[in-house]
């Protein structure tokens, strides 16, 4: 329980269908050591006491877990490092693979829970030869493509019992029931970095200044100075700060060199790309190409390419038309129709 209204809601759904629950938060953060407010994050200590609310209100017991150190570790350290090495990371990945779906799936097994439950728009679906991650029934909120590292083990052991509703159902049914978070705002940005200002947090866990550099051209020709590589992402265009007499992207970061290459719009696509980790849910991944659609971003409009596996962690992804910023460190992930087959983190782009 998150505190927001979508678990709130799940738990309830879950008691209604004849389960005895438990409600628990992880604490991944002290409010003040991120200088975050309640309304902009999740997580936090005013989410927590909505949490407990929520389940006092259904005679639940609550528990907080604290996932402090474990947060800082898998999920903050990652974030740093990849934008370090010139990748754009998906913390809220990371966070649902080693946390939720991991120390939390452990922590439910350790106190007798046959399942764990969270608001996620998904949905789970056992068939005869096994489960399926399948895409929220509301295109608006369908989280499926975070929720692409779930294997066979875990999704016998996860509910996802928003995965049929849409967001206004959910909060419709929270205002009936009366809970404290009904109207409350979902989370829009990184629960640690609610600002957007990612690179003063790197900065201010690291405590090292970002080196300038050079903006140089698909040449190579210098044409301006930048920032530090930690300030920049594919695909970017505000914020460069440097004129060429033209709209400018950032198509490259060139971390051995310190360099960020810049180009127009049209430099920025490609129909290819590399993804390493990958995740196959159905188990053993298949040995010939596979049609599918893929995403390679959150709000990225899934579109029609062929998955080949290179070995059984690394596949090509091939589209088959151009896609615009395929970004190192964000999520490719597969679909066939509304089934989720799996996914893995981009890790190059010719």
């Amino acid at each position: 329980m998150s505190g927001g209204v979508d678990s709130a809601v799940s738990a309830y759904l879950m008691q209604q269908a004849g389960y005895d629950c438990i409600g628990c938060t992880m604490r991944l953060f002290e409010n003040a050591d991120a200088n975050v407010s309640s309304e902009k994050s999740c997580c936090s200590l005013d989410d927590t006491e909505d949490a407990r609310a929520v389940a006092h209100r259904l005679g639940m017991p609550h528990y907080v877990f604290n996932f402090t150190e474990e947060f800082r570790e898998t999920v903050i350290g990652k974030f740093i490092r990849c934008y370090q090495c010139g990748k754009t990371p998906n913390p809220c990945i990371e966070c649902n693979r080693y946390l939720k779906f991991e120390k939390l799936l452990e922590r439910a097994a350790a106190l007798g829970c046959d399942q764990l439950v969270t608001g996620h728009y998904a949905q789970v679906v056992e068939t005869d030869s096994g489960y399926e991650l399948r895409r929220g029934a509301d295109p608006a909120k369908d989280q499926s493509y975070v929720l692409y590292m779930l294997t066979q083990a875990q999704l016998a052991h996860i509910r996802f019992p928003l995965g049929g509703m849409t967001k206004q159902e959910t909060r419709r049914l929270a205002e009936q029931l009366g809970f404290v978070n009904a109207h409350k705002h979902d989370s829009q940005d990184i629960c640690f970095v609610p600002d957007g200002d990612y690179a003063r947090v790197i900065q201010a866990h690291t405590g090292e200044t970002p080196v300038p550099g050079d903006f140089v051209d698909l040449q190579g020709n210098v044409i301006g100075r930048h920032q530090g590589i930690i300030h920049y992402t594919v695909g970017q265009r505000r914020g460069l700060g440097i004129a060429v007499g033209k709209p400018a992207y950032v198509c490259a970061l060139d971390v051995p060199q310190n360099r960020v290459v810049i180009g127009e719009n049209s430099d920025l696509f490609s129909d290819t790309c590399t993804a390493e980790q990958f995740n196959w849910i159905a188990g053993e991944p298949p040995e010939t190409p596979v049609r599918c659609l893929a995403k390679i971003r959150y709000r990225h409009p899934a579109q029609p390419a062929v998955l080949t596996f290179t070995d059984r962690n690394t596949a090509v992804l091939k589209f088959d038309e151009p896609q615009r910023a395929i970004t190192a460190g964000q999520a490719a992930v597969c679909y066939d129709g509304e089934t989720v087959l799996g996914g893995g983190e981009i890790r190059s782009v010719p």
